[in-house]
């Protein structure tokens, strides 16, 4: 396929921060991939490079952020020649590729939520994707009702279910006056807590606890956007233990 236009879209939702959402390449050099790096939205694509160095082809755009939400979100590519528009739940990103070409030259199969190994380093460190994708249109090709359907050509690697696991967690919401309280364990000298935890705030008290006979607490807060554990000790000479993060 040698293409001057490109429309694609999708809708994802995962709890994993990284993995691939779909990639083709070619023999030219070209190539696009759309993956999740840091939990982050990463486009690469490049329309051709040329084998003196002087036309470097490599594009890549970052948008997004904390995309491993387990939300859907909905990606838009439209590429025209050079100029590109990336959209993110209705986020719009405009640039240009670097280099000179305007065309797209993809002479191998696409792939969605993963990328075949080819024996490039690209492609040995790279993750599938793990998650839901639907609604995926490539150039006017509906590709979930194809794959369902079982009309492509190869169709599909490995095991693809056409429904969506929801996760086992169940998270809870604070907001700025509300608290979970549950009961201590007395006569223990252990005290242990773990947590998954996501905010958007840069300061809070994540956990808090007195120890029994009066003896200290010890917190768990955020302060500027790092997580500081404060361990109050009564009756010792070094009686507060700070630790940041």
């Amino acid at each position: 396929m040698k293409t001057l236009k490109d429309v694609i879209s999708l809708k994802f939702k995962t709890s994993e921060s990284e993995g691939v959402i779909f990639h083709g390449e070619g023999q030219q050099g070209d190539y696009i991939t759309l993956e999740l790096k840091k939990a982050k939205l990463v486009l690469n694509l490049n329309l051709g490079s040329n084998q003196l160095g002087s036309i470097y082809g490599h594009t890549s755009v970052m948008t997004g952020s904390l995309l491993d939400d387990h939300h859907w979100h909905s990606v838009l590519i439209e590429r025209h020649g050079r100029n590109i528009n990336l959209t993110l739940d209705r986020h719009v990103q405009h640039f240009r590729t670097n280099g000179e070409f305007d065309y797209l030259d993809l002479d191998y199969e696409i792939t969605f939520g993963g990328m075949p190994f080819s024996g490039k380093p690209s492609s040995n460190s790279r993750k599938n994707f793990k998650g839901c994708m639907e609604s995926i249109n490539y150039n006017g090709n509906n590709i979930t009702d194809l794959a369902k359907r079982k009309k492509l050509e190869p169709s599909n690697v490995g095991n693809l279910s056409f429904s969506c696991v929801e996760p086992h967690t169940v998270p809870v919401f604070f907001n700025a006056t509300s608290y979970l309280e549950v009961p201590g364990r007395p006569s223990q000298d252990l005290f242990s807590v773990s947590f998954l935890f996501r905010t958007w705030n840069p300061d809070g008290l994540l956990v808090f606890s007195n120890f029994a006979d009066d003896l200290g607490n010890v917190e768990v807060d955020i302060n500027e956007g790092k997580v500081s554990v404060h361990i109050n000790v009564t009756h010792v000479k070094k009686n507060r233990i700070d630790i940041s993060s």
